[in-house]
């Protein structure tokens, strides 16, 4: 199997090195910057001996080395600074995009794409668009990390194991994105049954603004240990056909009463992308909730560049 990885930086980076550890690739970071990709991916490939992977990883400014990927990851773009909305980013990470997932469509016609710039939402629908893909092969990453993020300050507050927790956050990956506590379970159990009803929102709240805070900490980057363990778990999902049900930034068709719009969404992955949509039985409220954030998104959408 073969996986790219466009954009060298942080999230490219650290995913191609989970990627090449775990073993089951090939795999081929790729930057526009000289030099980059190819000492990153040098370093990588010296700790075999140590580590004992027996895949190979390549790193490269062009893409022909690229012909023939089973899976792209689009990391390329800037990283939002403090201060900076998902918005604002639009309009320079709109172009890299539509620019790599041309060139992506081209040397390997066949690949699932997965995006991770962003706004990732408003970006992977201009994916979808611009690589001319089934909805099935192109879909961001949302849903996984914002849930993740979720179950772990859950886990803070109960003092208990993260992967004892479950959780689902749905919609935009940003402000508006849709935090579910009705079906967060600790152990099983409902988690309105564990915590007072303020403490469930001040964990939800705390979620919405967990990549934020990430990044007024770190001041010169954003998030990516979590963003790129996230990845991880969807192009297992893909290589290994586990058909796992996960949130993704997903095209809909009609699914929640929404129709060409990319939020996130419950799906399940498999060797093909997405095979299968689930809809999740929402109240009234979490519905309305949804279609607001798909709004928000429609927004964004409608404010990528027209040469995009």
């Amino acid at each position: 199997m073969k996986i790219t990885i466009i954009g060298a930086g942080n999230v490219g980076a650290t995913l191609a090195q989970r990627l090449i550890e775990r073993d089951f690739a090939d795999v081929v970071l790729l930057d526009i910057i000289e030099g980059l990709p190819q000492g990153k991916a040098l370093d990588i490939q010296q700790s075999a001996p140590i580590l004992g992977f027996t895949h190979r990883i390549l790193g490269t400014n062009r893409y022909e080395d690229t012909d023939g990927s089973d899976v792209v990851v689009v990391t390329s773009g800037i990283a939002r600074k403090p201060g900076m909305t998902r918005e604002e980013l639009i309009k320079i990470n709109a172009g890299i995009v539509s620019d790599v997932v041309a060139k992506t469509a081209q040397h390997s016609p066949d690949s699932i794409i997965i995006t991770v710039a962003n706004p990732v939402d408003a970006l992977t629908y201009l994916a979808l668009k611009a690589s001319g893909f089934s909805r099935h092969r192109v879909f961001g990453l949302s849903g996984v990390l914002d849930s993740a993020r979720f179950a772990s300050f859950i886990a803070q507050e109960l003092n208990v194991s993260a992967t004892e927790v479950s959780c689902f956050v749905l919609g935009e990956h940003g402000q508006n994105m849709v935090v579910l506590p009705r079906l967060a379970k600790v152990k099983g159990q409902p988690l309105a049954d564990l915590v007072p009803t303020t403490t469930i929102a001040a964990l939800s709240q705390h979620t919405v603004g967990g990549g934020a805070e990430i990044v007024s900490l770190l001041k010169t980057s954003s998030a990516f240990y979590a963003p790129s363990a996230a990845i991880l778990k969807m192009v297992l999902a893909v290589a290994q056909d586990k058909k796992e049900l996960m949130p993704v930034a997903a095209y809909l068709t009609g699914e929640y009463g929404l129709s060409d719009v990319v939020i996130g969404v419950p799906v399940r992955l498999g060797k093909n992308g997405i095979s299968e949509f689930v809809e999740l039985e929402l109240t009234f409220d979490e519905k309305e909730e949804l279609a607001a954030s798909a709004e928000a998104v429609r927004q964004q959408i409608a404010s990528l560049p027209d040469q995009c």
